[in-house]
């Protein structure tokens, strides 16, 4: 992890502003990534099946005094049967890959829109039999992509195969007993969270594998740039940094007002891995939805684990904004803007971070 000095840990100010509103969306927002080093877009994806290509910097003044402005949406993507529900972009920002409710991984071509290369399918026997939950880059020139499912199972596939359509994976990783919510890669290592409460770091290169056991479901994995640490969220409401040389935990974040036990709620590093970010699956605290649906994001020191901030994301602008939730019952009930993705600008090391959920509108903050 970077070290600071005493200057440097006081100037810094945690990016509190609201910069923009990412609009477009038809449902809740639950994959978000920056593009590479400048790190200029945005990317989104959707339980409405489409991925989102933005610029943050490219703003529409809000025709509300009470509004942000509004964030250009440059591209929209469309080949997912089902939500999208993990993104990730290569070094070189010319391709991305999504995974999604429908059980299969998709290779993107940026320039053109299209979609390059299919990774599995419901016809195909080396397909994901579940959704497939998240997915990432890895390897040389990103030649690898790796997912991980529902069906407990993680698969690494080859992009740079001349064969078209579905293919079998080069590898397979199996010992998860539950769901694979999560992954992050270093080097040969491949690292997964699961259902089952372990982390596993993979040592492809060696066929090795070391198991780590966490007291709740695994649902967040967010790597230090130098690969040393890792930040690992879980559903008893606590975010943990492990050393990965020893697997002690180095510090524990939580709060009373913090909660995180049901759904998939992702957490990462920022401001140069100043702060530990994460959203809240309570936005107002369990009342009942007195605060108009607005969610929460919490950030800690990442070093004393205190509580530095809260912030308020707000449900979205317009009627919408307004509109009554009817319950199947028949009953109004409150609105509760689960902030369930985020992402941090240049991988952690940016100026500023977003973050989506159940409103499905992304709100961009910065520094003052």
């Amino acid at each position: 992890m970077v070290q600071y000095s005493a200057e440097h840990h006081q100037q810094q100010q945690f990016p509190s502003r609201p910069v923009c509103q990412l609009l477009g969306s038809n449902g809740p927002i639950h994959a978000l990534t920056y593009s590479h080093s400048p790190s200029t877009y945005i990317l989104t994806g959707s339980s409405d099946r489409s991925i989102r290509l933005y610029n943050p910097s490219a703003l529409t003044t809000s025709s509300s005094p009470n509004c942000p402005p509004t964030g250009k949406l440059i591209q929209t993507f469309t080949a997912h049967s089902h939500s999208v529900l993990s993104l990730s972009i290569s070094q070189s920002n010319a391709q991305f890959a999504s995974s999604g409710g429908d059980r299969t991984v998709h290779l993107w071509d940026v320039s053109t829109s299209q979609v390059i290369r299919r990774f599995g399918s419901s016809s195909t026997t080396h397909s994901h039999t579940g959704r497939v939950n998240s997915v990432t880059f890895a390897g040389a020139d990103d030649s690898l992509l790796i997912s991980g499912g529902l069906d407990c199972t993680v698969r690494i596939w080859d992009t740079k195969s001349s064969s078209s359509g579905s293919q079998k994976p080069v590898q397979v990783l199996s010992e998860a007993r539950d769901s694979v919510t999560s992954l992050a890669v270093h080097g040969a290592e491949v690292i997964t969270g699961s259902v089952d409460g372990r982390v596993r770091t993979y040592d492809v290169r060696a066929g090795r594998c070391v198991t780590d056991v966490f007291p709740a479901s695994v649902t967040s994995l967010c790597l230090s740039r130098d690969g040393k640490t890792l930040l690992v969220g879980t559903l008893d409401s606590k975010l943990r940094l492990m050393d990965r040389r020893d697997g002690t935990c180095l510090k524990t974040y939580g709060d009373e007002g913090y909660a995180n036990k049901e759904l998939r709620v992702q957490s990462c590093m920022g401001g140069r891995e100043r702060w530990v970010v994460s959203g809240d699956e309570e936005p107002d605290g369990g009342n009942d939805g007195d605060n108009n649906g607005e969610g929460r994001v919490w950030a800690w020191d990442l070093m004393t684990g205190k509580v530095v901030k809260t912030l308020g994301v707000p449900w979205g602008p317009g009627p919408e904004s307004r509109r009554v939730i009817v319950g199947r019952d028949g009953k109004e009930r409150g609105r509760k803007n689960v902030v369930s993705c985020i992402a941090w600008q240049d991988g952690g090391f940016g100026s500023q971070f977003c973050v989506g959920g159940t409103s499905g509108v992304v709100n961009v903050f910065g520094t003052e």
